[in-house]
């Protein structure tokens, strides 16, 4: 993913989100509205939206239902953002090649986190529950 843009109602709640799953992302850039949050290849561009105008995705509607990133410790994401405050919003999911875990920003957007268990991408698109 070079970046995704994603629509916030306080720009400050979402960056400690961000920082709480990614320590390592800094802020490369911003300016009235906007800011952009990540490292020298991939970021996140945080867009300042009105209060109440987005209801949460419930998979029924249309728009975007989660975003998912691969991580090199799931556990150690979900500590951190449980650290600050974050609740899990979908039961983590282990499975034989992977582990996914899923929590929701300050303005109920879901986020899933992803552990390859393998380097193998035939395993790592497997999709039973093996």
């Amino acid at each position: 993913m070079e970046h995704a843009n994603i629509t916030v109602q306080n720009i400050d709640e979402s960056v400690k989100f961000f920082k709480a799953a990614f320590p390592d992302f800094k802020v490369r850039g911003g300016g009235e509205g906007w800011l952009h949050l990540g490292d020298n290849e991939t970021y996140l561009a945080l867009t300042l939206g009105e209060k109440g105008s987005r209801k949460h995705p419930d998979y029924h509607e249309f728009g975007i239902n989660h975003i998912g990133f691969v991580v090199d410790d799931v556990v150690s994401v979900a500590e951190r953002l449980e650290n600050e405050g974050y609740l899990r919003s979908y039961p983590k999911q282990v499975q034989q090649y992977r582990i996914r875990d899923y929590f929701n920003d300050s303005d109920n957007n879901q986020y899933e986190f992803v552990q390859y268990l393998s380097d193998n991408f035939e395993e790592r698109n497997t999709y039973s529950d093996q």
